[in-house]
């Protein structure tokens, strides 16, 4: 009773703010205003400090046998996932903490709220770093090097000057999307907008047309490429969390994702490119072309980007079609997913690398400068990981799991809204993923759904996690600065054009759905 007395104390004094923000003084004696983010910082640990003495005093948080054996109150465990939820968000938006730190006191949150025995809740952190990591982590990294690979040794222009020749210019749009959406699987959004970009700005200055026109297309083609197929980190994640094979999900998304394409890049650039008459910036119009002579070629990129692709799926099909029966054990060798990125990494290594003047030396320095923002990413999925198990194991996933199915809503539903509300509120799509499949990967019933429903729930958490980008997401300043635009033409724009993305692949993973 004392320790609850001591928490609910604490909050108070931690939620109330300014009473006790301690006064500094300057060199001469006069008081100085109090730091604003040490105060912040402090309210946030006397608030999380004093949540733990409340646990503690409720008399469940123990690690008693009784409390182990005890069936935790449903009503309790919603209030828990709201109020964690809660905390991980105001985390995030107002105290601007980091997401990883964030997502890690959120998922903690949870349990303590719920009574959750101790024990329970290191367990489940545990269990939520060990599990996430070992799917994804050689995934990441692989990737990583390989977009590096591609991206040093010109392969994303090969691909987008061969397609806008073989096109013309009329359909050099089309060209533009179908590109950024290959060259999105492998490399970073932001990296693959940087190396592209330039060929869509010299379109418009050849051409004499809104920037826009060919902008837009190039943005949807990479914002696909980066939210439903893999390799790419984000449903590489969903899938791993709720243990579905690759094969299944790029099949999916390979659908999902060129009718996205189609809507939000030539469809909705044309629009745009006509309403907004957006001139090339100044100090590319001024920029030479680059020399086309030095690329790789187009087939020997195609060609490479597939390797694992093709591994992964021959991997799903031959678990599936008798006939293949015979040699699926090495097709499942070679498709297993890290083994086949293994591959299409070494290959790249010396078809791109050696082949084009790069030592091993510089491969080695390039492929490690490839692995600095992977820990971030891996970090961030690993607490996404932790809030799934937290969920589980304190039985909210039967909870929520009785509620949606009474409720009678679609699963792939539910994931989207999931996603979307958190990427309106959070900005970041790596968070909206890792929040919306561990709710989903909690829920009873999840291994029994065939793998391609699955599949279309990770495309629906992916479309959810894309949608309305605005003010909160980098994203949105990255296209603004890059491309000129004030911030309402922004929102006007790509805010629309990502909600197009999105909700289109959504709409086509809900259909699919139907029929799994």
């Amino acid at each position: 009773m004392a320790a609850k007395q001591t928490g609910v104390s604490l909050l108070r004094r931690g939620s109330f703010d300014g009473v006790a923000e301690l006064e500094t003084k300057n060199s001469n004696g006069a008081k100085r205003a109090p730091d604003k983010t040490w105060v912040r910082s402090r309210q946030v640990l006397i608030c999380w400090v004093g949540l733990v003495l409340w646990s503690c005093g409720t008399g469940t948080g123990g690690n008693n046998m009784a409390a182990e054996a005890a069936t935790l109150d449903p009503t309790r465990l919603v209030i828990a996932a709201v109020l964690g939820l809660v905390i991980l968000l105001v985390l995030i938006i107002k105290f601007k903490i980091h997401a990883m730190v964030s997502i890690l006191l959120g998922a903690l949150s949870i349990g303590l709220i719920a009574g959750m025995p101790f024990d329970d809740i290191i367990l489940a952190v545990n269990d939520g770093i060990g599990n996430t990591l070992k799917g994804i982590a050689l995934l990441v990294g692989l990737g990583s090097m390989f977009g590096a690979i591609l991206e040093a040794s010109g392969g994303a222009q090969a691909i987008a000057v061969t397609l806008v020749n073989k096109f013309g210019d009329k359909r050099a749009a089309w060209a533009l999307g179908i590109t950024g959406l290959v060259i999105a699987m492998p490399v970073f959004f932001d990296a693959g907008l940087i190396i592209l970009i330039p060929l869509a700005f010299s379109l418009a200055k050849r051409t004499k047309r809104s920037s826009l026109f060919y902008v837009i297309p190039l943005l949807a083609g990479l914002a696909v490429g980066h939210a439903f197929i893999p390799p790419t980190p984000g449903p590489v994640l969903v899938a791993t969390m709720l243990n579905v094979e690759l094969g299944w999900v790029i099949l999916v998304g390979v659908f999902c994702g060129v009718c996205s394409m189609i809507v939000a890049g030539p469809v909705w650039g044309a629009y745009c490119g006509k309403k907004y008459d957006i001139p090339v910036p100044e100090h590319v119009a001024k920029q030479e072309d680059f020399d086309e002579s030095k690329l790789p070629s187009f087939g020997l990129i195609v060609g490479i980007i597939l390797i694992p692709l093709v591994l992964i799926v021959l991997d799903s099909i031959a678990g599936v079609v008798p006939a293949l029966a015979p040699v699926q054990p090495i097709f499942g060798f070679l498709g297993e997913p890290f083994v086949a990125l293994l591959i299409a990494t070494i290959v790249a290594m010396f078809a791109l690398g050696t082949r084009y003047g790069y030592s091993l030396p510089e491969l080695e320095k390039l492929m490690t400068k490839s692995l600095e923002p992977t820990g971030l990413i891996l970090l961030v999925t690993a607490c996404g990981g932790v809030l799934r198990y937290m969920l589980q194991y304190s039985g909210l996933g039967d909870v929520i799991g009785n509620a949606v199915s009474s409720a009678n809503l679609p699963l792939v539903l539910v994931a989207f809204i999931v996603a979307a509300l958190v990427r309106i509120c959070v900005g970041s799509a790596t968070v909206a993923m890792t929040m919306a499949a561990g709710i989903v990967a909690a829920m009873p019933g999840i291994a029994g759904l065939s793998p391609l429903y699955l599949a279309c729930v990770t495309a629906a958490v992916a479309g959810g996690a894309t949608v309305c980008s605005h003010f909160n997401d980098s994203g949105f300043w990255l296209v603004k600065s890059l491309v000129g635009l004030d911030e309402k033409t922004n929102l006007k724009t790509w805010t629309i054009m990502e909600t197009l993305v999105g909700g289109t692949g959504f709409v086509v993973a809900l259909i699919i759905s139907f029929f799994a």
